[in-house]
């Protein structure tokens, strides 16, 4: 078997961007809600998200840049000091798309997607209520990855999970149907699973 090199100093930004998000896959998808002084609403997904921790319960998303400004949901989760995860399943992937779109910081994505925004119960930051499931965090940290990257980390402080999702406090996978992300525009259903037992 022969392996290609690619040394990250020489290579081509883009290059690393292709092949870091062509190997790391699937990856899940963090559909961050934030909301501005003015009150209106920011949602957008990042595949460059998970869940870290749980004990304490952190996750962590990292947001680049548009090639004018940071981009608006890390720039408002460290400016509030929250943010919300909304899970993306197979029944609002499309609407997820759609909040991937550029659009001004003015814009409230929610409406421009047909979503509708709920009030968090610990955080003010909008939660969409079609998402199966929804965190509510609080900022713990924003990390400067170089000068266009953040990386936020969040304590989660509430969870919502429709009931039909869970067994007791398992998660039907079968029912959550989350999708991941693969590179480019392709994400992949999470239906196709298997088991390996662990070794004693």
């Amino acid at each position: 078997m022969t392996k290609l090199v690619f040394k990250f100093d020489d290579a081509e930004t883009r290059d690393r961007y292709k092949l870091l998000t062509g190997l790391v896959v699937p990856r899940p998808i963090g559909w961050i809600g934030t909301r501005r002084r003015d009150g209106t609403n920011n949602l957008a997904p990042f595949s460059f998200f998970n869940v870290v921790s749980t004990n304490p319960p952190v996750v962590l998303f990292s947001a680049g840049s548009h090639p004018d400004r940071r981009k608006d949901s890390a720039t408002l989760a460290e400016e509030r000091g929250e943010f919300t995860v909304n899970i993306v399943s197979e029944d609002v992937v499309h609407a997820m798309s759609v909040t991937s779109g550029s659009f001004t910081a003015d814009d409230d994505e929610f409406a421009i997607a047909g979503l509708t925004a709920e009030e968090g119960t610990m955080v003010d930051a909008p939660i969409v209520a079609e998402s199966p499931a929804n965190l509510e965090c609080t900022v713990r940290q924003v990390i400067e990855l170089g000068e266009r990257t953040k990386l936020v980390l969040g304590d989660v402080v509430v969870i919502h999970v429709e009931e039909e999702v869970l067994d007791g406090t398992r998660v039907d996978n079968d029912v959550l149907r989350a999708i991941g992300r693969m590179a480019g525009a392709t994400y992949i259903h999470t239906r196709d699973r298997f088991d390996i037992d662990r070794p004693d």
